[in-house]
Order: C-alpha cells, then sequence, then structure tokens
C-alpha cells in the first residue's frame, strides 16, 4: 500500500506545478477552518478563466475571419447548420 501512495505522488508530482499566491490571511484562515479545498478551487476556478480566455479568442479570431469573408455571424451560423443538415 504505501508503494502505491508513493508512485501516485510522484506522477501527480511530474504533472504538477507550484503555484505561489498571496491572499488576506483572514481569507486563508476561513477558508482552512471551513474545511475548503484551496487547491481544487485555485484549479477550478483558473480552469474557468483559460476556458473564458480561449473563447474569447476564438470569438476575436472567428469575428477577423467573418470580416475576410464578408459574412455576418447569423450567415456563418446559417451555413454551418446547412452543412450539418446535409451530412
Amino acid at each position: 500500500m504505501y508503494t502505491k501512495d508513493i508512485r501516485q505522488a510522484a506522477v501527480y508530482n511530474r504533472m504538477s506545478e507550484v503555484l505561489s499566491v498571496r491572499v488576506r490571511r483572514g481569507l486563508k484562515r476561513e477558508a482552512e477552518e471551513l474545511g475548503i479545498d484551496i487547491r481544487r478551487v485555485v484549479e477550478e476556478a483558473l480552469r474557468r478563466e483559460i476556458l473564458k480566455a480561449r473563447q474569447e479568442r476564438f470569438r476575436g479570431v472567428l469575428e477577423r475571419a467573418l470580416k475576410g469573408m464578408h459574412l455576418s455571424e447569423e450567415e456563418w451560423v446559417l451555413a454551418v447548420r446547412e452543412s450539418r443538415r446535409e451530412r
């Protein structure tokens, strides 16, 4: 059992990075008192922000592409839907 835990920790350590963040002392203390898993909360918040940034970047790329094609967003959506129906 002990060696399994060590192997799992080794795999986790290779797949993770140390992140140092300063937060208000009271905020950290209250989170710990409430049993909040700070690492999980930070990872989830970071995942959400990454997704939001990717979506915004894609939206910008799409808008530039549509301008170059002289299509409105609605026309592009209709074209995509029509091509899906043809499959």
